[in-house]
């Protein structure tokens, strides 16, 4: 009796310790897993801001064999504005700097509405446009004016670069 009682001990001991590794195995896996999803997306935050800040587009838009697009009067017109609005503005708060994407977002607006490129002008007027459109979408965002300063100067910076490529 005495064996068949400390048998059973020993068995629920090793059973027991056995699910306690299986457990403690699996919560780490669970945390580990964890970690790396934080720090993937930590690592795309941090592209995604890098891309608010910079004018990474400049190095995938391509030339018209050597000379700048044609572009429409509307598309000039409209990053004019917006460039402008940009260089006019003097924000002091927070909400200053939501107005100001606002206005540009309006502008933008009409720049894709009233675009009537075609071909190879209007595909690198798109790698132009996209950062410009999600700067001004996170400038709708912001909620620190460093932060509103910050996308308001790549912003600017984006718009003075259209005159390097397009006429």
């Amino acid at each position: 009796m005495k064996k068949t009682i400390l048998t059973t001990l020993i068995l629920s001991a090793l059973i027991i310790g056995c699910k306690d590794t299986i457990n403690k195995n699996n919560e780490t896996s669970e945390t580990t897993e964890v970690f790396q999803n934080q720090k993937e997306k930590i690592t795309k935050k941090s592209e995604d801001q890098a891309a608010l800040y910079n004018n990474t587009w400049v190095n995938e838009i391509e030339m018209d064999n050597g000379d700048k697009w044609e572009a429409n009067l509307e598309t000039n017109e409209g990053v004019e504005e917006m460039l402008k609005l940009v260089e006019s503005s003097n924000p002091k708060s927070v909400q200053d700097y939501h107005s100001l994407a606002l206005k540009l977002n309006e502008e933008k607006n009409y720049v894709v509405k009233e675009c009537t490129m075609e071909g190879s002008s209007h595909d690198n007027l798109h790698v132009f446009l996209h950062p410009l459109i999600e700067k001004i979408s996170a400038l709708r965002k912001v909620s620190s004016k460093e932060e509103g300063a910050k996308i308001t100067g790549g912003i600017k910076e984006n718009l003075e670069s259209y005159y390097d490529y397009f006429k």
